[in-house]
């Protein structure tokens, strides 16, 4: 198992070079997660959700996701309160007090679930949530050393040296564990060092001797590394001038699943921008309204906070604008919540720039789909996630064939396109098509996910150049 010193130690980067080493030995390998918290997720092949980057990370093994690899999702839905998802399916919504005296209750599906999987492989690496140290969740624990212990997993430590601190954050983790927890250490990783090693030797020999516990391996910082981010926002792009598109997204309070404009962002001839603050909005070519967990709330905050005014005038310049999920129930002429999915049971009118209306429902629709564009041999494939239902006169023609239904709707004017297809860009076709679409002529080729896969093997083969296969192993009891 994998725990870290901080949230974005490592944690989900190195169970990915793990799996992937382990796998190129030969080695029958799958990741899991006992507890997620991310508003990025993906569906699995038995049509459960899970966190993206345990899909990640089944890539990484060469292997398809299934609900076992991340048992419990959490996806924040306020800042006190998140929806439940176990073993793939929603099964509430809980604020942070009722769901921590819960988890006790979630122990039986995590363990039922790291069983099957350790039945079908030879190995299972293990990732962390957060921190083990963080003393107020110890109590009833199921993402760290409650789990570790449960299924007496031996554990390493990561930390982030960029940050600074690295030797506190090491030695005040481990001085905030039990005795039997500090007993399950096997060794720290420390991540993203740069320089010279030799002049951090006499810190590993320091701590080292501290601890009685050995620094297992130090990972080089890895220049414009992508790997999908398990949940924060992190891809920053150097905006050059040969780049034609410009392409803006605004960022949602509960913006879902940002991971669908990945491919933009690498893609040698976008300019593309995550934008909060409407007063840093200079002008685009292609507008783009992301995911939401909380659709009816971030509409509300995207007309108050000055958005609205932003898009009606990006559409009269002549802009293009595009909404996927609930980017796309936006964009209709009202979204319906007459359960209270989202809290209050209402109604809230929308942009009104596509004429249909969503209504929100208590089951997800959870799909991998695949299709073509009508009348066209370009194939999109992706997935949905959403819990309202559209219907209107947009939809009586839509843009895409997903074979049992259908999906995409245009404004007769060309200029306002919508989908609940996340995942909408990876293909090289479909991004060519929208690309194009968006007014880039002669569209590069970029085939986002060959490069996501070399990315894994180019973290990979410098991780293990410092954690060889023979100590994991050894960790591994191979």
């Amino acid at each position: 198992m994998v725990q870290g010193t901080t949230s974005d130690a490592g944690k989900s980067i190195l169970v990915t070079a793990i799996c992937r080493i382990l796998y190129r030995h030969g080695i029958k390998v799958a990741p899991f997660k006992p507890q997620n918290m991310a508003l990025n997720s993906a569906v699995t092949k038995d049509g459960g959700e899970i966190g993206r980057a345990q899909a990640v990370q089944a890539q990484a093994c060469c292997i398809a996701p299934t609900t076992d690899m991340n048992p419990v999702l959490l996806k924040p839905n306020s800042d006190t309160g998140a929806q439940v998802i176990v073993q793939g399916k929603a099964i509430a919504n809980m604020d942070a007090n009722f769901y921590h005296n819960h988890k006790p209750k979630l122990l039986n599906a995590v363990m039922q679930s790291h069983g099957r999987l350790s039945q079908l492989y030879q190995a299972v690496v293990v990732e962390g949530a957060g921190s083990p140290a963080e003393i107020n969740l110890r109590a009833r624990d199921i993402a760290n050393m409650g789990f570790a212990e449960k299924a007496d997993c031996p554990v390493i430590i990561v930390a982030d040296i960029d940050r600074g601190g690295v030797f506190a954050h090491l030695t005040g983790t481990l001085d905030c564990l039990s005795e039997s927890e500090k007993n399950r250490v096997q060794g720290f990783v420390i991540n993203r060092f740069r320089g010279d090693i030799t002049l951090l030797e006499p810190g590993l020999d320091w701590l080292e001797e501290k601890t009685g516990k050995p620094v297992l391996a130090v990972i080089p910082y890895i220049e414009n590394l992508h790997i999908e981010a398990e949940d924060a926002i992190s891809i920053k792009v150097q905006a050059t001038a040969d780049k034609t598109l410009k392409v803006c997204v605004p960022v949602l309070p509960r913006i879902s699943n940002h991971t669908d404009f990945d491919a933009l962002a690498l893609h040698p001839q976008v300019d593309f921008e995550f934008i909060k603050d409407p007063k840093k909005f200079s002008g685009c070519d292609l507008l783009i309204l992301p995911g939401s967990k909380s659709v009816i709330g971030d509409y509300r905050w995207l007309r108050d906070s000055g958005w609205k005014t932003i898009v009606d005038k990006h559409l009269r310049y002549g802009g293009k604008l595009m909404g996927i999920c609930g980017g796309l129930q936006m964009l209709g002429n009202n979204i319906h919540d007459p359960l209270g999915i989202e809290g209050a049971k209402e109604s809230l009118q929308a942009l009104a720039y596509l004429d249909f209306e969503t209504t929100l429902e208590d089951q997800k629709q959870l799909l991998n789909v695949s299709g073509k564009v009508r009348d066209s041999q370009v194939s999109i494939q992706g997935y949905e996630i959403h819990a309202g239902v559209s219907s209107g006169p947009a939809f009586k023609q839509t843009l895409f064939d997903l074979g049992d239904h259908q999906d995409g709707v245009m404004s007769e004017d060309k200029q306002v396109l919508g989908s609940y297809v996340h995942g909408i860009f990876d293909s090289v076709d479909m991004l060519n098509y929208l690309l194009t679409w968006a007014g880039l002529n002669e569209a590069e080729a970029f085939d986002y996910q060959q490069h996501q896969d070399k990315e894994i093997d180019r973290l990979a083969d410098v991780v293990e150049s410092v954690l060889t296969i023979e100590t994991l192993k050894d960790l591994l009891a191979l």
